[in-house]
């Protein structure tokens, strides 16, 4: 076995404010990224001292992520904007003022340390059951998704924050939450194509950088695995028929659609062996080694091959190359000038002032 950096193929979580020892090791041995949630996010202050120690553990660029989308999804406190959900930007129907509300949102993620945005959500909202997206989509119309999708991709790239499209191949028309089970998608080959893979071939025509793969079951795509775990949906479907050459990050392996059926360290290897890049596992430290251990076991079996670990490798360098700087720095005092800054949320207060015109 040649000296792959395992650890580079994993995002993690953890609890607590702030960086806890084993998460330092990993960091110093390659960790690919960390992702925040709400319970790791006091105040600004402490954001800052959080992810400027995460970046000065790292040997190079550290991918620091968040879900910071908007409405019932946002992870960060005040002074931070709050976007609202997706679903008010779709009723608007503006490229523009979404792509100016995700560039203020980006300024303000760069400012504090965060280089890496798990948004937006490209699903497009067919099921009004469904319990899980919502307003967390742009709208019930693939066109639209797809269009104010770009845009916010747009906007944070300009101002160095990584998009991330999700949550492919599509979870908008599901009955059921994969947190806490396997939803089915039970839509026909054809219908697949012609409305959810819309805005992700859009998303991807227009550059965006990562993709994250949903816990779904759909039958027209793949009879046996899950969408996560699918060799056909993100070796066949995502990367030679939508063209996409990024990182490909998973859902969190710890949501029962996976958790309940499959061993993390199973799952973990499975969905390298589909054609994923990076594995997001975000909260129990015991889970994550096990996972780790598991792929560093499969390699050296030939479960995994070094060649395609190391693809892998190479589009996470490359992910990271694109943050433009080998260790980012976290200026806490700059930071306060920008977050929540005046003009973000004016922007904020024009969006919705428009809304109410719309109603």
């Amino acid at each position: 076995m040649t000296g792959l950096s395992i650890p580079t193929l994993f995002c993690l979580g953890f609890e607590g404010i702030t960086l806890p020892d084993h998460l330092r090791r990993l960091l110093d041995s390659g960790l690919g990224g960390v992702i925040l949630f709400r319970r790791n996010l006091l105040d600004l202050e402490q954001i800052c001292r959080l992810t400027a120690g995460l970046h000065a553990a790292a040997p190079g660029p550290l991918l620091v992520g968040v879900d910071q989308e908007g409405g019932r999804v946002t992870r960060l406190p005040e002074p931070f904007l709050a976007p609202p959900p997706a679903a008010i930007l779709g009723a608007l129907n503006d490229a523009i003022l979404t792509r100016d509300l995700a560039r203020a949102v980006g300024r303000e993620l760069r400012a504090a340390g965060f280089t890496w945005n798990l948004a937006p959500v490209l699903d497009v909202h067919t099921n009004p059951a469904n319990p899980i997206i919502g307003d967390r989509a742009f709208s019930h119309d693939p066109e639209r998704v797809a269009r104010l999708g770009v845009a916010a991709i747009q906007g944070f790239t300009e101002v160095g924050v990584l998009a991330t499209a999700k949550h492919f191949p599509g979870h908008g028309e599901t009955a059921s939450d994969s947190h806490l089970t396997l939803p089915e998608s039970p839509q026909p080959n054809a219908r697949w194509r012609a409305v959810e893979f819309v805005p992700f071939r859009l998303a991807i025509q227009a550059g965006v950088p990562v993709v994250m793969v949903a816990h779904l079951s759909c039958p027209a795509l793949d009879r046996e695995a899950p969408s996560s775990l699918s060799r056909t949906v993100i070796t066949d479907i995502l990367r030679t028929e939508l063209g996409f050459d990024g990182v490909v990050v998973s859902d969190d392996l710890e949501m029962a659609a996976i958790a309940a059926r499959f061993d993390i360290g199973e799952a973990a290897v499975r969905f390298l062996e589909a054609g994923g890049d990076l594995v997001l596992i975000c909260h129990d430290a015991t889970r994550q080694r096990a996972a780790m251990g598991a792929v560093e076991a499969a390699l050296r079996t030939g479960r995994l091959s070094e060649a395609q670990l190391a693809a892998s490798l190479d589009r996470i360098a490359r992910l990271r190359q694109r943050l433009g700087v080998n260790r980012m720095s976290v200026d806490g005092d700059a930071a306060r000038t920008i977050v929540g800054a005046p003009e973000h949320r004016q922007l904020l207060q024009t969006i919705l002032a428009a809304t109410e015109r719309v109603r």
